[in-house]
């Protein structure tokens, strides 16, 4: 039956009523198949999730000695002063164990930390520090477990000979000791993940006043603008001779826009919200990722990354503690005081720092407080650059 536009008012009087049911069965039957369909289609995605999560996480070294060395040590580690403030130790290791690292010289049976970078991330997520610490800064040792079960002696010596005769805890316990800082958290990268990491991302732009011809860094490379795949960038990073002054100081100052670039370049592609760009990238950082075990998975990496989305690059900073040569060796380095207990001081207690370019330390003025008051001490000024700033200016 229908009205007079040709609408169906269902069977009219009299009529019957097989054909209706049939057809209102047949549509339950296909809703049910279509549920039953997409309930597989979710299964399926969400085990091919699994899988991947799965991967990721079993690509990271959870460093539990490292964890089982710094218990034993717990009474005379510093105290966290400020809830919800995070200190990561980086440790870029040179090791030359392993298929992709070979190329880089004879595994002479150890590790060096190659560099050493404190970051400091906000408890309020507004901002992050990275302070790059000398490899050939002079400082105390302590008595550390060693790989053959023996501890060895206290010792005054560099900082990367902590890394060499005690791996990640002993590191750890001299940066505190160094710094009177709680790290919470640890990860240690090898040259092969920070190749992947810089491939991943199709390559980061560096500026270049003269040509670089380094054989020992493997690097020859034209003046101006380069995009650096991630072979010429470990070369970039490490090389020391034939870029700058030769310096180590002039050298993390180079890691630490280069660094910034890749943090721009990171963001500036959208990899972070698209999964087929963020996936190559997350795999790479992983694969040669070694953390203490409470980041030892992608669900402990996201627990700390969540809130590094929305820290504008301006307020990601990275600089060098104040360091000048050893007064009895000028190949080797010490802290310049007050300057970095200054610096320490004000990571201790989660309070703004500034960098600039120039170096020249300067007083910032007041600023507000993660309350809404203010901050009663000026902001001391370092030498250094942010995430905003780019390599070719």
């Amino acid at each position: 039956m229908t009205d007079t536009a040709g609408n169906s008012l269902g069977p009219g009087p009299g009529a019957s009523a097989t054909g209706d049911g049939l057809s209102r069965r047949r549509r339950r039957r296909w809703l049910r198949y279509s549920a039953l369909g997409a309930a597989v289609l979710a299964v399926l995605a969400g085990g091919a999730g699994w899988a991947v999560y799965a991967k990721l996480s079993a690509n990271i070294t959870a460093d539990d000695a490292a964890a089982a060395e710094l218990a034993r040590y717990e009474r005379e580690r510093p105290t966290a002063l400020v809830r919800d403030a995070q200190n990561i130790l980086l440790i870029g290791s040179d090791t030359r164990a392993g298929e992709d690292n070979g190329r880089y010289g004879r595994d002479l049976g150890s590790e060096r930390s190659d560099t050493t970078i404190l970051l400091h991330l906000a408890a309020d997520r507004r901002s992050a520090t990275a302070v790059s610490l000398p490899r050939d800064l002079m400082v105390d040792v302590p008595g550390c477990r060693q790989s053959d079960g023996t501890r060895s002696d206290p010792v005054f010596a560099m900082l990367n000979h902590a890394f060499q005769v005690g791996g990640t805890a002993c590191t750890i316990r001299t940066v505190e000791k160094l710094t009177d800082i709680r790290v919470d958290h640890h990860m240690v990268v090898d040259f092969s993940g920070f190749k992947d990491m810089v491939d991943a991302v199709d390559g980061v732009e560096v500026c270049l006043r003269e040509p670089v011809d380094d054989e020992a860094a493997k690097l020859k490379l034209p003046a101006g603008k380069v995009l650096l795949d991630g072979e010429q960038a470990l070369g970039y990073v490490r090389a020391r001779k034939t870029l700058g002054d030769g310096s180590d100081t002039e050298r993390m100052e180079r890691q630490q826009r280069f660094l910034g670039a890749l943090v721009s370049k990171v963001r500036g592609n959208d990899v972070l919200l698209n999964p087929v760009k963020l996936y190559p990238v997350l795999d790479a950082a992983t694969s040669s990722l070694t953390t203490d075990p409470e980041l030892a998975s992608l669900r402990g990496l996201y627990q700390l990354v969540r809130g590094l989305r929305d820290i504008p690059t301006e307020q990601v900073q990275f600089l060098t503690v104040p360091r000048e040569s050893y007064v009895y060796d000028s190949n080797r380095d010490q802290l310049v005081e007050p300057a970095a207990e200054r610096l320490f001081a004000r990571l201790r207690a989660d309070r703004p720092v500034a960098v600039t370019r120039d170096g020249h330390s300067e007083d910032t003025g007041k600023n507000p407080g993660r309350d809404g008051g203010s901050d009663p001490s000026p902001v001391p000024t370092f030498r250094g650059n942010t995430a905003a700033e780019h390599t070719c200016e």
